[in-house]
């Protein structure tokens, strides 16, 4: 490799690590960046507990997630306030592949997904994060909180979880079991917990209602002896890091569900450093920084027994609310966590799996923007119908196929409305140039058709139709300048009208040909059969001299005084330039 070649990797390298400005914003204002993770740990725990849980690696895995990835994506991320964790959208895709692979596959496609999102980081593919529709998001977020309360509904209902990973139906086996032996205990501490949450986020956003919730529905539980499934002992402390659980004849098996989990941790990672960039002044994510930070927290949580993270959308925006100007408010949030890991495992495994069920229906509900939702539907019928398919998606299928879903019908659409920009208009001679006996002539026998917009694969054949349409006449000029793009699709339609214009004996002359779309028309053979016999003209007036010239030889017109030409020439000229 030469020198040059070393340098633009090692500045490639350096550009993806930490850097000293990442220290400076560290100490700018220490301490509320701490206040800012402590409050970000206090509502971090019910809802690490509630996504192990809901995972079905349990509530220690989930803390361990926050613990290890946190730590390892505010430090090498790209987002001087993104707080990473276990979230439910995650949980969502996880589900079925603890059902059909089960609890330990989920720690080798974590980090096989990490080794991923490192690629990704490497290839700077965080970029292309801006190519994603608003609609999309909107409707995957919408479809997302959808999978996540239905998720809860057996730990709400105090039922066992019926088997299965197709979320719609357990949750109505789930009412069926409930119906057969109703537990209005759990659904009591559910409601509690839930409407604790969404009225006290009204009256106070700043106060963390969902560790209060938590912690009021545990004492009710133990003080008044409620029926109340709790979590369940927990150790105290991380495991040791391991690598017991990957089993390399199984990677190959698993490599799909990776590439799922890594996609759906590059998306949801990028939108909520993106939304913690609009809540900010002056934050602005490298994408590609944020993709290696989470690859590398992917890579390392399962050796300790957590599950795949992301950016955590929730976590950040209170993490931007209370203050947090750097890592260190988010570093701090996985510390605090773990050290709750390590002195209060037996109180938090009192906490009733009810509570957390509770802390999710709320979360879901509240990641619901009911004023988002109703401006992308009032936008176009392009956006809502993207909007509704993508959530819909989201509910009947996975997360990955249903953002593929969205795009593509997100990009047919707009090729769609793009296409229908493009237009054949007929350009008339101007009568001030021309006598009446020698307008009708030209007229009758000449005529001038604008394209406008682009001329691709997606406009190409309804501009065939148009053009080859044309009337009975001698010579058809088609004026290019205006075409905004061509592909080959588009060069092949022009030139098959030509032919058939030809074989009807009409010339065709084109105008104002760019020389990007040269390339195109050349490569399909449709520049050389417009070169034939000089057809192809820099401008439109001198198409219309060479159109009359055509037809004085073909005796159709009388010839004209050179200078009456030339006084029309001069017009024409001047019309072009309009």
């Amino acid at each position: 490799m030469s020198s040059s070649s070393t340098q633009v990797v090692r500045a490639r390298i350096g550009s993806l690590l930490p850097s000293r400005a990442d220290l400076v914003a560290v100490r700018r204002d220490p301490r509320r960046d701490l206040l800012a993770g402590l409050t970000v740990a206090i509502v971090a725990l019910p809802l690490a507990l509630g996504f192990g849980v809901s995972s079905g690696l349990g509530a220690e895995a989930g803390l361990a997630t926050a613990v290890v990835a946190g730590a390892l994506a505010a430090f090498f991320g790209g987002s001087d306030v993104q707080v990473s964790g276990p979230t439910g959208a995650m949980t969502v895709v996880l589900v079925p592949i603890v059902a059909q692979y089960g609890p330990t596959a989920v720690l080798t496609v974590g980090l096989m997904a990490g080794v991923l999102l490192v690629v990704l980081a490497a290839l700077r593919a965080g970029r292309y994060m801006q190519y994603v529709p608003a609609s999309v998001i909107e409707g995957f977020t919408l479809g997302i909180a959808g999978v996540i309360g239905l998720q809860q509904v057996p730990n709400a209902l105090g039922v066992p979880k019926p088997e299965g990973d197709q979320v719609l139906v357990v949750t109505w086996h789930a009412v069926e079991e409930f119906v057969k032996a109703p537990n209005w205990t759990a659904a009591g501490l559910v409601v509690g917990v839930v409407v604790l949450m969404l009225a006290g986020a009204r009256w106070r956003p700043t106060v963390p209602f969902s560790i209060i919730a938590v912690i009021a529905a545990t004492v009710i539980a133990q003080v008044a002896h409620l029926d109340a499934k709790p979590i369940g002992d927990l150790p105290a402390g991380l495991p040791a890091p391991s690598l017991s659980f990957l089993d390399l004849g199984s990677l190959g098996s698993l490599l799909a569900p990776a590439v799922a989990v890594a996609a759906l941790a590059a998306l949801e990672s990028l939108m909520s450093a993106a939304a913690a960039d609009a809540m900010t002044v002056g934050q602005r994510h490298d994408p590609d920084r944020e993709l290696l930070g989470q690859g590398l927290a992917n890579i390392a949580a399962p050796l300790f027994g957590g599950v795949p993270a992301t950016g955590a959308i929730a976590r950040t925006a209170v993490n931007v609310r209370t203050g947090a100007g750097s890592r260190l408010a988010a570093f701090t949030h996985a510390a605090v966590l773990a050290v709750i890991v390590f002195a209060a495992a037996p109180l938090v495994s009192k906490i009733p799996l009810a509570a957390l069920a509770g802390v999710l229906l709320a979360t879901a509900i509240r990641m619901v923007e009911v004023g988002s939702l109703k401006a992308m539907a009032k936008a176009t019928r392009s956006d809502a119908a993207t909007l509704v398919l993508t959530a819909a998606a989201t509910l009947a299928l996975d997360l990955v196929y249903a953002v593929i879903i969205g795009l593509v019908v997100a990009g047919a659409l707009a090729l769609r409305a793009v296409a229908t920009q493009a237009r054949l208009d007929q350009a008339p001679l101007d009568r001030d140039d021309h006598t009446a006996e020698e307008y009708a002539l030209l007229a009758e026998h000449i005529v001038a058709y604008r394209i406008d917009g682009p001329l691709f694969f997606a406009a190409a054949h309804r501009f065939l139709l148009e053009l080859t349409e044309v009337a009975d006449v001698r010579v058809v000029i088609l004026r290019m300048s205006r075409v905004s793009t061509m592909d080959a699709t588009g060069a092949l339609v022009l030139k098959d009208a030509v032919e058939k214009l030809n074989r009807r004996g009409i010339l065709v002359l084109a105008s104002g040909i760019r020389p990007g779309q040269r390339q195109v028309l050349d490569s399909v053979g449709a520049l050389e059969l417009l070169r034939h016999g000089g057809r192809d003209y820099a401008t439109t007036p001198e198409a219309i001299r060479g159109a009359r010239d055509h037809l004085e030889t073909a005796g159709i017109l009388p010839a004209v005084p050179a200078q009456q030409t030339r006084q029309a020439q001069a017009a024409l000229s001047e019309e072009a330039l309009q």
